[in-house]
């Protein structure tokens, strides 16, 4: 069997000084109850970016929460269905026991060797993948799943209109998503923040899927019917898209706040609304049913406000099976794919530069190859 001291160190992107570096650290062995994973594919997510910004103060050292990796050793304790060479998807948030969010104050996955702690371990969040999806789509599990989280959410409001805000990977897999997860066609329309991200839609998103620029373009007349509402947009712009969404229509309104929110976000068209604790009010996949908020804006509507945290296990084994039965429809998604040293120059960039330009094409999602992991046993006989 192999296992970490195979490989006795190993690459990692570690952040330090307001930077990262690709810097040789040594691989430890698991112990009881842990696991060692191999990263094949790590991505590149929204939160990551604001990290390297310096906007989030999460101390983890090497972040990345989004891929696909191969279990390589396992502690004294660990599952037989966890058992070297075995594909895995780490859901990267605990239910119960806030030390783990990988990526975040655990180490994450933009490293060749990851130690996966106990407690997750016995939370069942190291789930095996029988069949996962194309390497480069790894990276779009963990977004896919919370994308199928919030259209699961938005759904109890029977929408027949969807406006996503957001023109990220986010935004962008909803779209996509929205078409296959709500059971009957749906509206829908894409408010972009940049005039590069609303260029790019043009060329790629679904025909189907209406493309309007935030700030510059009015929002078309919606029908009577429910809407649905969903602001996948960094921290700084979800008050904004919020307020936008709550003038949506005039007939049911529906709200996830997906994207996060600065500390003690609050705005005066909802008062008295703590817009953060709504937002935690779903974690991991719980409770079932999930929590909604019943708000009244400040002109006397009446408005369900929701949000989430994390996913459950069932969210990220649906967006692999959908990344398998569709590849076609979200593989321009995955629109750089690349090394470790040459992540370190675009992750760099990204740091200092709001611009998501990258060789000349629009950063969707990026994609960080890794070694391949070593043959199971069985493989290797």
């Amino acid at each position: 069997m192999r296992t970490a001291e195979d490989i006795p160190n190993h690459q990692a992107i570690v952040r330090e000084a307001g930077r990262v570096g690709l810097r040789l650290r040594h691989s430890q062995p698991p112990a009881p109850g842990e696991l060692v994973v191999a990263t094949q594919v790590a991505g590149l997510c929204g939160t990551d970016i604001q990290m390297l910004r310096g906007l989030r103060n999460d101390p983890s050292p090497v972040i990345g929460h989004e891929g696909i990796a191969h279990v390589v050793a396992v502690g004294a304790g660990v599952p037989d269905s966890l058992r070297p060479g075995t594909a895995v998807v780490i859901n990267p948030t605990h239910r119960s026991d806030s030390s783990f969010l990988l990526g975040h104050n655990v180490e994450g996955l933009l490293q060749e060797r990851t130690c996966i702690p106990a407690t997750a371990v016995r939370a069942g969040l190291v789930v095996p993948l029988d069949r996962p999806p194309e390497a480069v789509l790894g990276t779009l599990i963990e977004p896919l799943a919370a994308v199928r989280y919030s259209l699961g959410l938005l759904a109890t409001g029977s929408p027949r209109t969807l406006v996503v805000y957001g023109d990220g990977t986010i935004g962008q897999l909803a779209v996509r998503a929205a078409r296959r997860w709500f059971k009957e066609e749906v509206r829908t329309l894409l408010v972009h923040h940049t005039r590069e991200g609303l260029e790019w839609s043009t060329r790629h998103s679904p025909e189907s899927t209406e493309l309007l620029l935030g700030g510059d373009d009015e929002l078309p007349p919606l029908d009577e019917g429910p809407v649905a509402a969903l602001l996948a947009t960094p921290r700084d712009g979800t008050r904004n898209a919020l307020e936008s969404a709550l003038r949506l229509g005039k007939g049911e309104l529906t709200i996830d706040m997906f994207g996060g929110l600065p500390p003690d976000a609050a705005t005066p068209l909802l008062p008295g609304v703590d817009l953060t604790a709504v937002r935690a009010a779903n974690r991991a996949g719980h409770p079932v049913p999930a929590a909604f908020a019943e708000v009244r804006t400040a002109e006397g509507r009446s408005v369900r406000l929701t949000g989430h945290r994390g996913v459950g296990n069932e969210h990220l084994t649906a967006a692999a099976a959908e990344l398998r039965r569709d590849p076609a429809l979200y593989h321009d998604l995955v629109t750089h794919v690349v090394g470790p040293r040459e992540a370190v120059q675009i992750m760099n960039g990204l740091s200092v530069s709001r611009r998501r330009t990258v060789a000349g094409t629009r950063l969707i999602k990026l994609a960080v190859r890794f070694a391949p992991a070593p043959p199971s046993p069985r493989e290797s006989q």
